[in-house]
């Protein structure tokens, strides 16, 4: 990861005048490279500037959130692996508002994509998807541009203490309802044999 990283930085450096679309790109190609988003953020604050950088984030950002919709149009296989994916990491009946998806973005273990599959499950079309894409990416760009640096110096203890802070507030802006479905609450009973 080290050297994946050293790379990463020496490729925007050395791009002079396309760096901010060689940044783009590399938001774009980042699930290919496993690279976190967080660390794409603050590498972006500290070569442009937290402005320029959380701009170029979230090009970068929603063009990767347009390019997962389109994927999971045409490979409809992968849709349904994520799909298995967060029904066993967070259940089958978790829906969660865009408010509680900026949130959890900030958390750093919890896959971008699967936060983006949640956003395709609230979203009734593109324009919707896209919108609720752009504004669940915000906070995430501003925070970890902003203090990009001084986040790098966080002991775990510290980092654990955020992640911990920031379940509560999850849990508060949760939505209020639950939809259960009538096969889920009413389990078929088996055939029971005619007793002669």
């Amino acid at each position: 990861m080290e050297y994946i990283g050293a790379s990463v930085t020496t490729i925007i450096e050395t791009a002079g005048i396309f760096a901010p679309l060689v940044f783009i790109a590399l938001h774009l190609v980042r699930p290919l490279l496993f690279l976190p988003v967080i660390f794409l953020c603050i590498t972006g604050g500290v070569l442009f500037g937290v402005v320029p950088a959380i701009i170029y984030s979230l090009v970068g950002m929603t063009m990767s959130s347009l390019i997962f919709y389109k994927m999971t149009e045409k490979m409809p296989s992968t849709m349904h692996r994520f799909v298995r994916m967060k029904q066993k990491l967070l259940g089958k009946h978790s829906h969660f508002t865009t408010s509680q998806i900026a949130v959890l973005r900030l958390i750093p273990f919890i896959h971008f994509h699967l936060l983006s599959l949640c956003i395709l499950e609230l979203s009734k079309q593109l324009k919707d998807y896209m919108r609720a894409s752009f504004v669940s990416n915000i906070p995430l760009a501003v925070i970890y541009t902003s203090i990009g640096q001084s986040i790098t110096n966080f002991s775990p203890v510290m980092t654990g203490s955020m992640v911990i802070g920031a379940l509560p507030v999850v849990y508060f802006m949760r939505r209020k309802e639950i939809y259960i479905s009538w096969q889920d609450f009413f389990q078929p009973n088996e055939t029971k044999k005619d007793v002669a």
